[in-house]
């Protein structure tokens, strides 16, 4: 990834923003070249991702790893090396199983984290260590207003690769994200 003033934006991007699809192929897309941010997550959240989409959405162990395997491949500044220590000393995240995200966010370097999850993620705790807390929604909507027309670009590619109506594409963010649907509906 070639970093410029437009993508030094670094992003970490928890396992519940991962697991459902089209949100995840297109938080991945925006931060291809040109990128819109960069991506980071830690092994530990790649192994969430994975155990989700078995478990939960009854994906095999080949379509699990196809997945992670492409998001270790085309992304692999992306993956963050959490030393064992530093997530137990993440006291102000109420959950321990939560502790890992942040402290993986610490060490990549990350200006926010990506997450559904903000009842374990306290503003106060994340402040500490100069991180925000977006939701999918804010963080698109965000991306939306630097740069309208590559995005809109790339929600195009995105919809062309998966043989899918652009304006069938963007129903199925209505629910998750609709701050994001109602301006990607307006320009559309």
């Amino acid at each position: 990834m070639i970093l410029t003033p437009e993508n030094e934006y670094s992003v970490l991007l928890d396992a519940c923003v991962l697991v459902p699809m089209p949100l995840c192929d297109t938080l991945l897309r925006l931060a291809e070249e040109p990128a819109f941010y960069r991506p980071l997550w830690s092994e530990q959240i790649l192994q969430e991702v994975g155990s989700t989409l078995e478990q939960k959405f009854h994906k095999s162990a080949h379509q699990v790893e196809r997945r992670l395997g492409f998001m270790r491949e085309h992304f692999p500044e992306a993956l963050v090396v959490v030393p064992d220590d530093l997530p137990k000393a993440l006291t102000c995240i109420p959950d321990e199983n939560d502790r890992h995200v942040l402290a993986a966010a610490i060490r990549g370097g990350a200006n926010a984290i990506v997450t559904l999850n903000f009842r374990d993620f306290p503003e106060d705790c994340l402040q500490q260590y100069g991180i925000m807390r977006q939701s999918p929604d804010d963080f698109l909507v965000h991306q939306f207003h630097l740069n309208s027309n590559l995005l809109l670009e790339k929600f195009d590619e995105q919809a062309s690769l998966i043989r899918e109506e652009r304006e069938k594409l963007l129903a199925r963010f209505e629910q998750s994200t609709p701050q994001f649907y109602a301006l990607m509906s307006e320009r559309l």
